[in-house]
């Protein structure tokens, strides 16, 4: 990997706090002084953009903010969607049960049923903050800073052609609800309505590769992005569309949005995500890292 993902990876790994976003911010104006920040709406995000959006006919994105740590990994089953389902509605019962003893055990205490509903309301914010508010995660590894690598390591790999031909856009407020990404397809909506966005999202752990299309990008780029993604040694390559995988992250705000990830497979379970929003979210497997480089390489040349 390149000198400026080493630093990345070694120094700027957590970027939460406003502090910490403008950091990295610098450092990246550093290696690249042609990027502008684009910043405003809901939340504040400040998405950074390498590249001309009008005229590339690719954009690649990844999200370079970083989550709260929870006591839980974000479970992710893309192509099992009840199992997904499943694991959702069972992160909620412990809260569902906090909430019920709130309410009751508060009333029972003050004898004021309003008491006892405040309560539990702000049992609810409470959950809420932790996942979106509370401390930063010190591990980032494959969420996001494997996307964050990604990126950086095609705009390194790519010749001035390559360059002309594609943008590259670092979005902020994922995590906390695509508000950045929201943000720049707002602002962006004529230029983005017919171009392919490729995102990537928790790419560095597993040897699945899911790409995720949007019904327009499968219609329009399918055999494209079959050709430029192709097959890899000691890896497998899943194209999936939209409408039969969950794969919540940027991509999803895009007409022509495709998502990247990596992922790994159990039987019975079938395609998986685990560890993200814990500290084990430490794998790095710098083959996918450079092979979605030259996979990314090979679709700007074919567009």
């Amino acid at each position: 990997m390149t000198e400026l993902s080493k630093d990345i990876l070694a120094r700027f790994q957590v970027r939460k706090t406003k502090t910490q976003k403008t950091a990295f911010i610098e450092r990246m104006q550093a290696a690249y002084p042609e990027l502008t920040v684009e910043a405003g709406g809901f939340g504040k995000p400040r998405n950074l953009v390498i590249g001309n959006i009008e005229t590339a006919q690719v954009v690649f994105t990844a999200h370079y903010d970083t989550c709260a740590r929870l006591p839980f990994p974000n479970f992710i089953t893309p192509l099992n969607i009840p199992l997904y389902l499943l694991y959702q509605l069972l992160i909620t019962l412990p809260l569902l049960a906090l909430m019920f003893c709130a309410v009751h055990f508060i009333t029972l205490w003050t004898g004021e049923f309003p008491i006892g509903y405040a309560a539990m309301w702000l049992v609810l914010a409470a959950f809420l903050w932790m996942m979106l508010g509370g401390p930063a995660n010190q591990t980032t590894v494959n969420d996001n800073t494997s996307g964050v690598l990604t990126l950086c390591e095609i705009l390194a790999a790519m010749t001035p052609e390559e360059r002309e031909k594609a943008a590259f856009v670092f979005f902020d407020l994922e995590e906390a609800g695509m508000f950045g990404s929201s943000r720049f397809a707002q602002v962006h909506k004529k230029e983005m309505k017919d171009k392919l966005l490729m995102n990537f999202d928790c790419v560095s752990d597993g040897d699945h590769f899911l790409l995720v299309q949007s019904k327009k990008a499968r219609l329009r780029w399918e055999n494209v992005i079959c050709e430029a993604f192709g097959p890899v040694p000691d890896k497998e390559v899943h194209i999936e569309r939209a409408s039969r995988a969950i794969y919540p992250s940027d991509q999803s705000q895009f007409p022509c949005g495709v998502g990247v990830a990596a992922l790994n497979r159990k039987k019975g379970i079938g395609l998986y995500m685990d560890k993200i929003h814990t500290k084990r979210d430490t794998v790095l497997d710098e083959r996918n890292i450079l092979y979605l480089r030259d996979a990314s390489r090979r679709l700007t040349t074919l567009l």
